[in-house]
């Protein structure tokens, strides 16, 4: 009884599967897990080797000119309002020409649609690709959240494989087996994450002939873009757009070391203009019209912290994520139940195999990195 009537009869809290089912992907909820492991009576020091954020490490802040910039905008008093859903028109226009330096032809700001970061890139691409019936293809090993978002929005998705041997590079036969009439696009994380692999020119232009073979977008994440650091250049996706429709995703979060800055976008590096006709880009707007904003400040400082930032900043990065990945694979040799196929050329990231055989106790990946966080009080990520 409540205030002499009957109990009410609450209706809500049922929960919602497709939620349910998209957090099973989530690999914040798991890091989250994992740091709930540790010892919290171990005086060690945690390392966490969990998660792409530079800038928990000292030696990754980001530049000065960067932090200017948007000091510098805040003050201004010109950027507290609210922006139009494709973003501020100058960060259209800086990320355009930012994207333009390494492509056959020019990108314009009618091209590109700004993010609230990379994540919210894919959160669009997914939300915008999920017409009844339709699925995409994503890369296995890959990052979590294309699974997580396409579960949310009711898009299937459809694994292929990266291959180990190969430097951790796609599988076209694989892909051309798994696309069907209801396949839309593909998805390429280069530089990889989480397999730390570069892609080469060649294999780039591989993928797009086989886009184009079935018909089929390719959505290229290039949050990494040129946090490369072995033998091979980064070469971006929209080189080979005029054989085959390219999305380029992309951000500030990683080769500036912010991702707390949420600032990314969405661009059509596609000169035939297929996305357009296709209304591709119409319908990325439309989504981001209902969706979460970028904050605009962030979008006002962007041009300078592009103009602004020196070549020093993000050699020095490099630098230090190739020694770094250096001591990393020598160190791996070392330890006897680990394998590590590809030397990390770029991202921030490699993936290794684990040999289970070597363990009484140990059941799973899960399990092997809940037990080295709470004995070691080391945070890595398991692979499946």
């Amino acid at each position: 009884m409540e205030n002499g009537g009957e109990a009410a009869k609450w209706r809500f809290g049922a929960a919602n599967p497709a939620l349910e089912a998209a957090g099973r992907h989530n690999i914040r909820s798991l890091v989250h897990d994992l740091y709930d492991c540790l010892d919290k009576t171990d005086p060690r020091p945690v390392v966490p080797l969990g998660h792409g954020d530079p800038s928990v490490f000292a030696c990754f802040r980001t530049a000065a000119a960067a932090e200017e910039a948007v000091v510098a905008t805040a003050l201004s008093g010109k950027h507290n309002n609210y922006a139009r859903a494709a973003g501020v028109e100058e960060a259209r226009s800086a990320v355009a020409a930012y994207l333009s330096r390494d492509l056959p032809y020019e990108v314009t700001a009618a091209d590109v649609v700004i993010t609230a970061g990379c994540n919210h890139a894919i959160e669009v691409m997914m939300a915008v690709l999920a017409a009844p019936g339709a699925n995409v293809l994503l890369p296995r090993p890959g990052f979590p959240m294309y699974e997580s978002r396409a579960t949310l929005c009711g898009l299937e998705f459809r694994h292929y494989e990266l291959l180990p041997d190969n430097g951790w590079e796609v599988d076209l036969d694989g892909v051309e087996a798994l696309a069907d009439e209801s396949t839309v696009a593909m998805v390429i994380v280069n530089p990889n994450n989480p397999c730390g692999c570069v892609y080469s020119y060649d294999h780039l232009a591989n993928i797009a002939k086989t886009a184009r073979k079935l018909g089929i977008l390719v959505i290229s994440d290039e949050v990494y873009d040129h946090c490369v650091f072995g033998s091979k250049p980064f070469v971006p996706m929209g080189v080979f757009g005029e054989i085959a429709p390219v999305v380029t995703m992309g951000g500030i979060s990683k080769r500036w070391m912010v991702p707390g800055w949420r600032l990314g976008w969405i661009a059509a590096t596609d000169p035939n203009g297929i996305l357009r006709e296709k209304k591709i880009i119409d319908s990325v707007i439309g989504y981001r019209a209902i969706s979460v904003d970028p904050a605009t400040f962030v979008q006002g400082a962007l041009p300078q912290i592009i103009a602004n930032t020196d070549k020093a900043f993000f050699e020095n990065a490099m630098n230090v994520l190739r020694e770094a990945a250096e001591i990393c694979y020598q160190k791996l040799k070392e330890i006897e139940c680990i394998t590590c196929p590809h030397k990390p050329e770029g991202s921030m990231f490699v993936m290794v195999k684990l040999d289970l055989s070597c363990f009484d106790d140990i059941h799973d990946d899960v399990d092997f990195c809940t037990k080295v966080a709470r004995e070691e009080s080391v945070l890595i990520c398991p692979g499946t």
